[in-house]
């Protein structure tokens, strides 16, 4: 697998965006991201799939998941707008249920990003990036420590498994979806379960997001945010307060209402969304697209901290076409960390406990916590 690098960090994963004010359904905030230039030599669009599917990774295994769709991405060599290349729709829910009690279609893919024409690419979205995640260390043990089993030398970490929740079943997330309005210029959504970042989706032009909208409720999320949505109580709606003093003509109020769009933006970029954009992350790239260039990112899985991975575009400058990131659970955070102080240890247990500054025993038994217990080696 290609190493992880900062090289590709873009500066800012949200330049060329504004946030718009919010909109709030139970504890699910959508915070709406326009952009005042849509980008036109890219377009994506879906492809829709039923039921799990499996991705041949070549030597690497296979990953197996539900992948309920596909994007393709469509892009010029001059700079021209793109077309969108076409939809491909599924059949209506009746067809679908008569389908899904017939049988459940297997479908099989090969690799995660494949090229599909001289300027098309065909890509799972959000698979991307948890592929990235679930390969972390793969490879298991560098150097054959006595403390590790043989399973772990011969195999790794294979198989690596973790779970996570549709969007469907994300309480109020598809009422969220469903009644809220689509800003003019609207090219991505940044998706709150009480008031933590749950998720980012940023698309290239508007009318791809009108399109792949819907598809939110088909992506993953961690059970971090399935808590969020079923046990926190309903987030706080944005309210714009305009005091009559000193306010004399529309003008005054039409600037006054700006002043407020601007102060909620400020907020929330430096506030509710800090999580994301101040996270150090390491860059792989995936696929070169013309000017545009198609990677994925890990962070630094900092515990008790917001730790998100994603895939991104982006274009010869640094500047963020395409987003979508997933939000890491405690576990899930706890587990990348873990592996990734044993890879810089070479995996060696007593220096990795001693980073830790506790013993070889304890560091086992938060490996066995971790459910990692399977690498030791188990002593009679």
């Amino acid at each position: 697998m290609t190493s992880y690098s900062t090289a590709h960090a873009p500066s800012s994963l949200f330049d060329g965006l504004r946030t718009r004010p919010s909109q709030v359904w139970g504890a699910v905030r959508l915070v709406p991201l326009v952009r005042a230039e849509p980008v036109a030599d890219l377009r994506l669009h879906p492809r829709i799939h039923t039921g799990p599917g499996v991705v041949d990774l070549g030597r690497k295994g296979s990953y197996c998941s539900y992948i309920p769709h596909s994007f393709v991405a469509e892009w010029t060599g001059d700079g021209s707008p793109a077309a969108a290349y076409g939809t491909q729709l599924s059949e209506g829910p009746a067809e679908q249920e008569q389908e899904a009690v017939a049988a459940v279609r297997l479908h099989f893919h090969r690799r995660m990003a494949r090229q599909e024409g001289r300027r098309r690419l065909r890509f799972l979205p959000l698979h991307l990036a948890l592929e990235g995640y679930l390969a972390l260390h793969f490879g298991g043990p560098t150097i054959a420590w006595e403390e590790w089993s043989r399973q772990a030398l011969r195999q790794g970490l294979s198989p690596r498994v973790e779970a996570a929740y549709l969007g469907l079943q994300v309480p109020g997330l598809s009422d969220a979806l469903s009644v809220f309005e689509i800003h003019p210029g609207q090219c991505g959504v940044l998706v709150y379960l009480a008031d933590a970042l749950a998720a980012a989706f940023v698309v290239p032009h508007p009318e791809d997001y009108r399109t792949l909208h819907p598809t939110l409720v088909q992506d993953l999320y961690g059970d971090l945010v399935h808590h969020y949505a079923t046990l926190m109580p309903p987030g706080t709606d944005f309210r714009a307060r305009i005091t009559d003093t000193g306010i004399r003509s529309l003008g005054e109020l039409r600037a006054a209402a700006a002043e407020q769009t601007d102060r909620w933006a400020e907020f929330h970029d430096t506030t509710m969304a800090a999580g994301l954009v101040e996270q150090e992350s390491s860059w792989q790239r995936v696929r070169r697209m013309g000017r545009f260039t198609l990677s994925r990112f890990l962070p630094e899985f900092r515990p008790k901290q917001d730790n998100h991975i994603g895939e991104a575009i982006l274009d010869e400058h640094g500047r963020t076409v395409y987003l979508k990131t997933f939000r890491l659970s405690e576990n899930q955070v706890r587990r990348g960390f873990l592996l990734s102080r044993l890879a810089a240890h070479d995996w060696h247990l007593a220096d990795t406990a001693a980073e830790f500054g506790i013993d070889d025993a304890a560091l086992a038994k938060r490996l066995e916590t971790a459910g990692f217990g399977y690498l030791l080696r188990q002593r009679g």
